[in-house]
C-alpha cells in the first residue's frame, strides 16, 4: 500500500515537472515571437508579415483539428460559430499582431515582450467594466501597480531610445500600439468567455486564425513589399507561423487541459524573460536598469491582479483581497 502511494506521488511529481518544462518551452516560443517580428517586419511590412503568420498558423491548426475529429463535425462547429470566431480572430490575432509589429519598428523585442505581460491586467479591467466581475482590493492594487510599471518602462524608453530614428513621439506611439494590442487581448478573452463558452480550445484556435487570415489577406496583397525579401525575413515568418503560432497554441491548449487555465496563464510571467534574453543574444539589444525595474513592477502588478499573490506579507494571515 505504501509502495503504491509512493509510486503515485512520484508520478505526480514527474507530471508536474513535465508540465513545468512544457511551460518553459511555451514561454520560450512566445518570447521568440517578438524576436522574429523584429527581424521580419522591416522587409515584409506590418500587414504582409502578420498575414503570413496567421495563415501558416491557421493551416497548421486546421490539419491538427481534422486529424482529431471528422471533417463534417469540425465544419459544422466552424460554420455555426463563424461570426464570433471571426470577431475573436480580429481581436485576438489580426489587430494585436499588427499593432505589435508596428510597435517593433521602434521598440526592441525585449520591451514589447514586457508590455505583453500587461494582458491579464487589461483582461481583469475589461471583465470588471463589461461583465461586471468583482474587483477585489488586492486585484485593484495589482492593476495600479502594473500600469505604473508600464509608465516606468515607457519613460525609460523615451529617455534611452533603442534606435537612432526613435524620438519621444515615435516611442510613445509605439508603446501605445503595444498597449492597444494587449487591451485587445483582454477584450478578446472576455468576448470568448461570453460567446464561445463550450467550444473546445483547438476549434477556437483554428477558427480564429482562419478568420484573422481572411481579414489580413487583402491588406497583405495591397501592401506586399516591392523590394526582394531577404532569406532572414522568410525564415522569421516561417518560424512565427509554425513554431510561435501553430506549435505554441497547441502546447498552450495542452497545458490548459492537463494543468488547468490558472497554471497555464502563468506563462505570462516567463515570456518577458525569454523576450529580453533572445533580443539581447541575437539582436544585441541593450537591457537597461530602468527596463528591468519596469518589467519587475509590471510582473508584480500582474501577479497581484491575477491572484498568483493572494495576500501581502505585512498583513499576516489576514486575506488582503477582502
Amino acid at each position: 500500500m505504501h509502495r503504491r502511494l509512493d509510486s503515485t506521488a512520484r508520478d505526480a511529481t514527474i507530471m508536474n515537472a513535465k508540465n513545468l518544462f512544457q511551460l518553459l518551452i511555451l514561454a520560450a516560443l512566445w518570447g521568440a515571437s517578438f524576436l522574429f517580428i523584429r527581424v521580419g517586419v522591416t522587409d515584409f511590412g506590418v500587414a504582409p508579415l502578420m498575414a503570413l503568420r496567421v495563415g501558416i498558423g491557421a493551416a497548421f491548426l486546421i490539419v491538427v483539428l481534422l486529424a482529431r475529429r471528422p471533417l463534417q463535425q469540425s465544419a459544422t462547429i466552424l460554420r455555426t460559430r463563424a461570426f464570433p470566431l471571426l470577431v475573436v480572430g480580429i481581436l485576438n490575432s489580426a489587430a494585436p499582431f499588427c499593432l505589435f509589429a508596428y510597435a517593433e519598428l521602434t521598440l526592441s523585442a525585449g520591451v514589447t515582450s514586457v508590455i505583453n505581460a500587461t494582458t491579464p491586467l487589461w483582461g481583469g479591467l475589461v471583465a470588471f467594466v463589461w461583465l461586471r466581475d468583482r474587483l477585489t482590493g488586492l486585484r485593484t492594487l495589482g492593476l495600479a501597480i502594473g500600469f505604473l510599471g508600464v509608465l516606468m518602462l515607457v519613460w525609460d524608453q523615451i529617455a534611452t531610445p533603442s534606435g537612432s530614428a526613435a524620438t519621444p513621439l515615435t516611442t510613445a506611439l509605439a508603446a501605445g500600439a503595444a498597449l492597444g494590442a494587449t487591451l485587445l487581448y483582454g477584450i478578446a478573452a472576455n468576448y470568448t468567455k461570453r460567446y464561445l463558452t463550450g467550444v473546445d480550445a483547438l476549434t477556437v484556435a483554428a477558427g480564429t486564425m482562419t478568420g484573422a487570415t481572411i481579414v489580413l489577406l487583402p491588406l497583405a496583397v495591397i501592401y506586399w513589399p516591392s523590394a526582394p525579401v531577404s532569406l532572414h525575413a522568410w525564415g522569421a515568418v516561417i518560424a512565427l507561423g509554425v513554431a510561435c503560432t501553430g506549435v505554441a497554441y497547441m502546447l498552450f491548449f495542452h497545458l490548459i487541459a492537463v494543468a488547468g487555465p490558472a497554471r497555464a496563464i502563468t506563462v505570462t510571467f516567463v515570456i518577458p524573460i525569454f523576450g529580453i534574453l533572445w533580443g539581447a543574444l541575437f539582436l544585441g539589444e541593450g537591457v537597461s536598469a530602468g527596463m528591468l525595474e519596469g518589467c519587475g513592477v509590471i510582473l508584480v502588478g500582474t501577479a497581484l491582479a491575477t491572484g498568483v499573490i493572494k495576500r501581502l506579507p505585512w498583513l499576516g494571515t489576514r486575506r488582503a483581497d477582502t
